[in-house]
């Protein structure tokens, strides 16, 4: 598989450190690595530091067990001034039997800073081929849904914060 400068690949086994008591991976454990794809995928695209803005929903498909084989896809699908969306997609494959599946996937939100934290601009995403039109129209869609629940929830919880500190 050739990935594009806009794609990143990466494969990690699990181990026990990365479990509960069943052997199964923790779902923090995986968030965190999903997170690390993202950042590699966003900070060689961008060629820029970049930190995580948001996570959109994840919804776990499947338990991944310590001892198998963990390959994050990532790939950039948006772009617009300083903010880049990364998807990432989580398989999960069991070596010995050579079963995949497919456990989770979700989207990124990051922006690009330099040195001292200062927000830069990106170059922009220019979809080459009919998937990647597909993922950048979706990924418009996700940020003005991302904009609409970020204001529902702000006319929503105005003032709790002072009430619980009173």
């Amino acid at each position: 598989m050739s990935l594009l400068p806009h794609q990143l690949s990466m494969t990690v086994v699990m181990t026990p450190d990365l479990s509960n008591y069943a052997d199964q991976v923790q779902g923090g454990a995986l968030l965190r690595l999903m997170d690390q794809a993202a950042y590699a995928c966003a900070s060689r695209y961008t060629a820029a530091r970049v930190t995580t803005v948001c996570v959109d929903q994840t919804d776990f498909q499947d338990v991944v067990r310590v001892g198998e084989l963990v390959t994050l896809l990532a790939s950039v699908n948006f772009t617009d001034a300083s903010s880049i969306e990364v998807g990432v997609k989580l398989v999960a494959e069991d070596y010995r039997t050579q079963t995949v599946r497919h456990v989770t996937s979700c989207f990124f939100t990051l922006t690009a800073m330099d040195e001292d934290g200062v927000p830069v601009l990106v170059h922009p995403l220019r979809p080459g081929s009919p998937d990647a039109l597909r993922r950048y129209k979706a990924a418009q869609t996700r940020r003005r849904m991302r904009h609409e629940i970020r204001e529902m929830y702000m006319r929503l919880h105005q003032g709790d914060v002072l009430e619980a500190a009173a």
